[in-house]
């Protein structure tokens, strides 16, 4: 019997989505976990399994298992996507001997799985998620207001808000990763940094990329 499988894809939790190589696997006897980076961490036990069956839209690119679980705040829809047969990789999910475990007595590590699983899979605070949308959609909408009013009408709409709205998420992301003060504001409680760390640095270098575009465009137009 193997102690554990693990596997780099992608997955769907509800109608969010993260493509090939942004989310892990891992099985062993007593968890199976699903780390979709900023869309979700899921975490089951063999408890909280209905069923696992193949799942495919395109052969090939759209494939996949589907978990059907009894997890109240998690989404009712979660899929894992790999570029193996979903048949292979429910075969491995067996051979760890993680449905053995079934009807087991709930342990200290099951109670923490629990609580993990009251949280939801969303790993950053509600109330810290609101707060940055609405800020984010404000700088946005601040420069395209003016544009559409006439104001430096010759260029085009990217100013000072939009290059605000890249830069809070720069230096948002830049402080998740530096300051655990900071991490303790936006994560929840018990959650890791190393479950968005690869999707943070994604942002950070994405960003940086935007606002010299944004820059170079303003430039150009003067």
């Amino acid at each position: 019997m193997n102690e554990k499988f693990t596997l780099k894809g992608g997955a769907r939790i509800g109608m969010a989505n993260a493509t090939y190589p942004w989310a892990d696997l891992f099985v062993d006897k007593d968890i199976l976990k699903i780390n979709a980076s900023l869309i979700g961490k899921l975490i089951f036990r063999p408890e909280d399994i209905i069923s696992i069956e193949p799942y495919s839209i395109i052969p090939f690119l759209g494939q996949g298992i589907k978990i059907n679980h009894r997890v109240k705040n998690y989404n009712s829809k979660v899929i894992f996507w790999t570029l193996q047969k979903p048949e292979i990789v429910i075969n491995e999910i067996e051979k760890v001997g993680f449905f053995e475990r079934i009807n087991s007595e709930i342990s200290l590590e099951d109670e923490e799985i629990i609580k993990m699983q009251q949280q939801g899979s969303f790993p950053i605070k509600k109330s810290i998620a609101i707060i940055f949308v609405v800020l984010w959609n404000l700088l946005f909408l601040s420069d395209f207001i003016l544009f559409f009013q006439g104001v430096n009408k010759d260029m085009f709409p990217f100013g000072n808000g939009i290059k605000m709205a890249i830069g809070l998420v720069m230096i948002t992301s830049i402080l998740t990763l530096i300051s655990s003060n900071f991490r303790a504001i936006i994560l929840k409680e018990g959650r890791d940094i190393n479950e968005i760390k690869q999707f943070i640095y994604f942002l950070i270098v994405i960003c940086g990329f935007m606002l010299l575009s944004f820059t170079n465009i303003v430039f150009d137009t003067k």
